[in-house]
């Protein structure tokens, strides 16, 4: 068994290498497997299981990262790009960008041009925190201390934005769920970026009802990808909207708490307080 494995981990480190080299040319699943003498269907399954993702997938994030460096650090065009990329046009492009960036290759190269954020800062019962909105619904909501530090990141996903320190009404009615009357929250838009998996994921996180918890495996296959736990818990890991997006309310399947992007002790606190709200909305 351990020299099958072992010829199995050789197998995906020359299919990866494979792809690294050779991306420019978008090699097929059937060209990468022929590599590695397996056939098309073992070694899409042996590659998801080793590396977490599909062939296809692996192929997409080493495209889009040289595109991204294409458009941004060597200020080509879109087509340029596209041709640099292996891609047989823009339209290619666009479509990499969507599925894997969440937006077209020119608002990445734009970093937000013409977008008006407000952003303002508010105590919750559970620390400072940042959130920004556009005319169209909430960006970004994370826990920070440092004003100036959760300003400056804020900054740096959307670079050629437009900034104003204002709370506006979108802001105030998302805060509305640290208050005691949360049942009588108006809808919250939210206005995101971010890849088809990962809004798909998300969406799963909202139907977590308040004071219920979840597990990895479990958001998996609501997601239709039961082996993909891993890729779950980086797609959850990249919540840009802390507690409107409930992340805090996944856990291990053995029970231990997991990770937690704004910390382990006030996903604790998270948990207890809704349980806790949950109970006295129950008397």
């Amino acid at each position: 068994m351990k020299a099958q494995e072992e010829i199995n981990f050789t197998r995906i480190t020359e299919a990866i290498n494979f792809i690294q080299l050779n991306f420019k040319s978008q090699p097929s699943l059937e060209e990468i497997a022929e590599k590695v003498n397996l056939s098309p269907y073992h070694f899409q399954r042996l590659f998801s299981l080793w590396a977490g993702t599909s062939p296809k997938r692996f192929l997409q994030y080493i495209s889009i990262g040289y595109a991204k460096k294409c458009l941004k650090e060597n200020q080509a065009s879109l087509f340029e790009t596209a041709l640099e990329t292996g891609l047989s046009g823009t339209s290619r492009l666009h479509d990499l960008f969507v599925n894997i960036e969440g937006m077209t290759p020119g608002e990445y190269k734009n970093g937000g041009e013409n977008l008006v954020i407000n952003y303002s800062f508010a105590e919750t019962p559970f620390g400072t925190i940042i959130v920004a909105s556009t005319q169209k619904g909430i960006c970004h909501l994370v826990f920070s201390e440092e004003e100036e530090i959760a300003l400056m990141q804020l900054k740096a996903k959307f670079p050629a934005a437009k900034f104003a320190r204002k709370f506006d009404p979108i802001q105030q009615n998302a805060l509305l769920i640290f208050q005691n009357d949360w049942t009588k929250l108006n809808q919250v838009k939210l206005h995101l970026k971010a890849t088809a998996f990962q809004l798909k994921v998300w969406e799963t996180l909202l139907k977590i009802p308040m004071g219920r918890l979840s597990t990895y495996g479990s958001i998996a296959r609501k997601v239709d990808n039961p082996k993909a736990s891993r890729a779950v818990g980086t797609a959850i890991g990249d919540n840009p909207v802390a507690f409107l997006i409930p992340c805090h309310r996944v856990i291990q399947a053995s029970g231990a708490l997991g990770g937690y992007h704004w910390g382990t002790n006030r996903k604790t606190a998270i948990i207890g307080w809704e349980a806790a709200k949950i109970e006295i909305n129950s008397l």
